[in-house]
C-alpha cells in the first residue's frame, strides 16, 4: 500500500517507514535526536557560529567571566573564548565518535560473522580472543593501547577503536547463530548459494537491527572515552579544542573560575546523552519483542 502526498508517493508498508512513524512517537528518542541535530549543524556551521578564534591567546582577558566583552562563557587560563572552544570541539568530537566507532564495527562485525557462521574451533580462538580483551576494564585497556603507541589524538582513536571491538562482535555472532538456522537460509544453500553471498547477503541484513542500535549507543561512548583519555593527557593535545583537554586545563581553577570546567563538562553530558538516549529509542523501535 502506498499514498500520494503531494505527487511524493511514500511506501507505508515498508519497514522504514513504519520505523521511523515509531521513532516519531518515542519522545525520549526525538530530543535525543534534536540533541545530535544541533551537534551536528554546530560542528559544520562551526566557523560561523564561533565569535572568535578557538586557539587565539590574551593573556590580558584570562579568567574572564561569561557574558563580558563578548565572551558568552568567558575566557579561559590563556585567555582563548571558551564558547568558541566548545563549538570546534564539536568537530573533534564527532570526528572521535565516527572513526572510532568505525574501527570497532568493520573489525567486530567481521569477527562476529566468521566466528558465529563458520563455528567450531575458529570460533572457540575468536571468542577466547574476545573473552581475553573483556577482561580488562575499557578504559584500562584504552590506557594500555594509548601508552603503546604514544599520546595523540589519532592514537586514542584508533584504542577506543579497538576496546569496542569485542561488544561488536559478540552481538554479530549470537545474531548469526540465531539467523543461520533459519528456513530461509537453507532453502538457499539447498539452491546452491556459496557461503560468502549468505553471510553478507541474507544473514548481515537480518542482523542490523541489534548492530545500528549498539553503533548509535557507541558514539556516546567514544566520546567520553576520548575525553577521559585527554584528561589524562594521552588523548588530543594542546592547543586542540578538546572537550576533555579543556577540562585536564582547567582542573587547577575549579574554586576560582567556575566557568572554564563546566562548559566543556555541560558540552559531553549533552552529546553522551544525546546518542544515548536516541540509542534507547532506535532499541525499542527496532526490537520486535519491544514493539507494541
Amino acid at each position: 500500500m502506498s499514498i500520494n502526498i503531494k505527487e511524493k508517493t511514500y511506501d507505508v508498508d515498508s519497514p522504514l517507514y513504519e520505523s521511523w512513524l515509531l521513532l516519531k512517537k518515542n519522545k525520549t528518542a526525538m530530543v535525543g535526536l534534536g540533541i545530535l541535530a544541533i551537534l551536528i549543524l554546530v560542528a559544520i556551521f562551526a566557523k560561523i557560529i564561533a565569535p572568535f578564534d578557538p586557539n587565539i591567546q590574551d593573556i590580558g582577558i584570562r579568567l574572564t567571566r561569561p557574558f563580558t566583552n563578548g565572551h558568552l562563557f568567558g575566557t579561559d587560563d590563556f585567555g582563548r573564548d571558551i564558547f568558541s572552544r566548545i563549538i570546534y570541539g564539536s568537530r573533534i568530537s564527532l570526528m572521535i565518535g565516527i572513526i572510532s566507532v568505525a574501527i570497532s564495527f568493520v573489525i567486530g562485525t567481521i569477527i562476529g560473522l566468521v566466528a558465529g557462521f563458520w563455528g567450531g574451533w575458529i570460533d572457540n580462538l575468536l571468542m577466547r580472543l574476545m573473552d581475553i580483551m573483556l577482561a580488562f576494564p575499557y578504559i584500562l585497556l584504552a590506557i594500555v593501547i594509548v601508552a603503546m603507541l604514544g599520546p595523540s589524538l589519532q592514537n586514542s582513536m584508533i584504542a577506543i577503536g579497538v576496546v569496542g571491538i569485542p561488544q561488536y562482535a559478540r552481538i554479530v555472532r549470537s545474531s548469526v547463530l540465531a539467523e543461520k538456522e533459519s528456513d530461509y537460509i537453507l532453502a538457499e544453500r539447498s539452491l546452491g548459494e556459496s557461503n560468502l553471498k549468505l553471510l553478507f547477503f541474507s544473514i548481515l541484513p537480518n542482523c542490523l537491527s541489534p548492530i545500528i542500535v549498539n553503533t548509535t549507543l557507541g558514539f556516546g561512548n567514544a566520546i567520553l572515552e576520548a575525553a577521559g583519555l585527554s584528561f589524562l593527557g594521552l588523548g588530543a593535545q594542546p592547543p586542540l579544542p578538546e572537550w576533555g583537554l579543556m577540562l585536564n586545563s582547567a582542573r587547577a581553577f575549579v574554586s576560582s573560575a567556575w566557568w572554564v570546567v563546566t562548559f566543556p563538562g555541560l558540552a559531553i553530558l549533552f552529546a553522551v546523552i544525546g546518542f544515548n538516549l536516541l540509542g534507547d529509542g532506535l532499541r525499542d523501535v527496532l526490537d520486535p519483542r519491544l514493539k507494541n
